[in-house]
């Protein structure tokens, strides 16, 4: 997975009027709360990178 994807992932599954996950609901008629998985999962992607970023460790 690149930094694109993660950005898709985290436009996609946002929350819902209802509290539940948009992205979830429309991709795989799943209701899930939201933060579902997804967004945890690029949202800690992206802290990782920004943080290697900043120790000048830059993969």
């Amino acid at each position: 997975m690149n930094d694109e994807q993660e950005q898709v992932i985290l436009a996609v599954h946002v929350r819902g009027l209802d509290g539940m996950c948009a992205g979830c609901r429309a991709w795989w008629s799943r209701l899930t709360p939201y933060p579902c998985w997804q967004v945890d999962w690029a949202t800690s992607r992206q802290a990782r990178t920004i943080t290697a970023w900043f120790l000048g460790g830059v993969r």
